[in-house]
């Protein structure tokens, strides 16, 4: 599969060969979700809490004797019926982390861009060398691109005049091409990413998953 490749003015200059088993994946949409709620998972904080009878302060006579008073018995003016009582089964912190295989990792970020190569919604650029790390040097590239919307901008690298050129406009996120994932792709209409990071995203989707442990075993025979 052939890309076009543009300027930072929106001329294409160029085009790029990529991998059709990267770019060209097929939709599936059970694996697409199963990572979202994953990635979404591992957002939460965790850090809710809510005090039971034994966390207020207060309650430590009985309100009343069990008996011959007619009202209903009460042990302590903080259990959770009353007000400023306890809260019984509230919150409490707790993690909610989970882990997703780095085989289906992979295989879910190469269905979300494919699907935006379809769509016509990624824009591979040549350079970002014409931000400088203002916010009006981010905006003109957007508009010579015609991108609206919000838009993920991928270089190889981290790179601080990307990010300090979009870190004022809402709709722009930047990332490096070794953190993006299908949920940062899927949140963003346009992807707008450099010719590098492709190609560095490429050979992360395409390379071995035990690449280091075998090297290390061949150094030991």
């Amino acid at each position: 599969m052939e890309l076009p490749i543009v300027n930072s003015n929106g001329s294409p200059i160029d085009t790029i060969e990529v991998d059709d088993g990267v770019f060209d994946v097929p939709m599936n949409q059970t694996l697409v979700h199963q990572a979202m709620v994953i990635y979404q998972l591992n957002q939460r904080q965790g850090t809710h809490s809510t005090r039971t009878r034994a966390e207020v302060s207060g309650g430590g006579k009985k309100p009343w004797i069990q008996k011959h008073t007619g009202r209903a018995r009460q042990g302590s003016i903080r259990s959770p019926q009353w007000r400023h009582g306890g809260i019984a089964f509230g919150p409490k912190p707790r993690d909610y982390r989970k882990t997703l295989p780095r085989a289906m990792r992979r295989k879910a970020l190469q269905c979300v861009l494919s699907e935006k190569i379809r769509s016509q919604r990624l824009i591979c650029i040549d350079s970002l060398d014409s931000l400088d790390g203002r916010t009006k040097s981010m905006k003109r590239l957007l508009e010579n691109l015609n991108i609206a919307g919000s838009v993920l901008v991928v270089t190889e690298e981290s790179q601080q005049n990307v990010a300090r050129a979009g870190g004022n406009l809402k709709p722009v996120w930047t990332l490096p091409s070794d953190l993006v994932n299908a949920n940062d792709v899927l949140k963003r209409q346009t992807v707008l990413i450099t010719v590098d990071a492709i190609r560095r995203i490429a050979e992360l989707c395409t390379a071995p998953r035990f690449r280091a442990r075998r090297a290390a075993s061949e150094v030991a025979e």
